[in-house]
Order: structure tokens, then sequence, then C-alpha cells
């Protein structure tokens, strides 16, 4: 299995051109023609397998969650992104023609215009409400009860669209399968006779306790 550091095996379905699509919250999309070199095949697992494994592509609904969670998350994002782009450095950068994008300009469009705006306002806001929190009031309602909750979700519902559009990119670049909107494993299905209401059992679909046999 590929480390977050190693290139992927290159399937059939990696293409050698991808049209790319970042979309920025409450501003548009980036759009343009992606020729990968290898550097940026490899910069684009690295950044792939962040985002697949981080709660900020996850949506958040209104009871469940943390908001501190989501940012810090985002926060660290931001971080891991700059350190992918020295790593690998002018090769995931190349000049490129007008209606051309690469790994470099993705990403930098990511820290600067879709990452930077929503931390920069909304990290001190949050931490300014979390330093008034009563010692006798546990994190989690105190968050829940704060006015600006809502509106910090409807941002960061935005953000999290746009890095899945981000997302969906690098995963076509590094030609790997879907490891966001992973399938969740059903239960196993039981015999007819064991499933309740069968006419088998007790109510609850368990076997009589004398084996099912007549006294």
């Amino acid at each position: 299995m590929a480390q977050s550091g190693e290139t992927p095996r290159r399937g059939r379905t990696a293409p050698s051109q991808v049209t790319a699509t970042l979309t920025i919250p409450f501003v548009g999309e980036v759009t343009g023609l992606w020729e990968p070199a290898d550097a940026e095949r490899t910069a684009a697992w690295q950044l792939y397998f962040q985002l697949a494994s981080r709660v900020a592509v996850v949506p958040l609904e209104r009871d469940e969650g943390v908001l501190r969670e989501a940012l810090s998350s985002l926060y660290s994002l931001y971080d891991v992104t700059r350190g992918i782009l020295h790593e690998h450095g002018p090769a995931v950068a190349p000049p490129v023609p007008p209606g051309r994008l690469t790994f470099g300009v993705l990403a930098m469009v990511t820290l600067n215009r879709v990452l930077r705006p929503l931390l920069t306002v909304w990290h001190p806001k949050l931490a300014a409400y979390e330093a008034l929190r009563p010692d006798d009031q546990d994190p989690v309602t105190y968050e829940r009860a704060w006015p600006e909750a809502d509106e910090l979700r409807r941002q960061l519902d935005a953000t999290r669209e746009a890095l899945r559009s981000l997302a969906r990119t690098l995963q076509q670049v590094a030609g790997v399968g879907d490891l966001i909107d992973l399938p969740v494993p059903r239960p196993p299905q039981l015999p007819p006779q064991l499933r309740p209401g069968s006419g088998e059992g007790g109510s609850d679909g368990t076997p009589p306790a004398d084996g099912g046999s007549s006294a």
C-alpha cells in the first residue's frame, strides 16, 4: 500500500491531462487544463491523502461535530500544503500559458483564496468566545450556544465543497480510487428463520428456550 509520501502505482485510469476545477467560496471557480508531470502526480497523491483523512472534508451537521476541531484541521492542512510545495519545489509549479494550471497554482489558490480568508476571520473569533467559557460548562455545549456558530458552519460547508472539488481533481491526477466517499458496509443479514417476526423463536427472533420442542 502506498504511504502518504509515496507515488501510487499509476493505473490505466490516470489521464495525461485533466480539466481541473477549484471552487472558491462565495466567489466562483478556477478552471483550466492541467498536464501533470511526475512530480505533480506525487504531490497530488500526498495532498489527496491529507484531504481524504481529515474532518475538513466531512459534512458537519448542526448537532454533531466540533467547530474547533474543524478549524484546527483546516489550520493544519494549511501547513501541510505549504510543506508539500516546499518539498517538491519548482517541479510542481512550471511556467504554463494562460488557461493552463499546475499543482503549484491550485495549491496556492487553495491557501490564499480558500483557507486563509476563513482562518484569519474565524480562528480568532472562536478563540475569543472560547476564552469566556465558564469553568462549569463543557466545551461542546458552550460552543453550540455561540450566536455565530451557524454562520461558521455555513462558511465551513462552503470551504468543504471547495476542498472536495480540489480532491476530485487530485484523485484523477494521482490515478487512485475514491478515498473520501467510501461505501458504508451493511450489517450481515440474518437467516430468514432468525429474523424478527419470522414466526419461529421468540418475538425478538431468538430460538425458544426449550429448543422449539413441545411439552
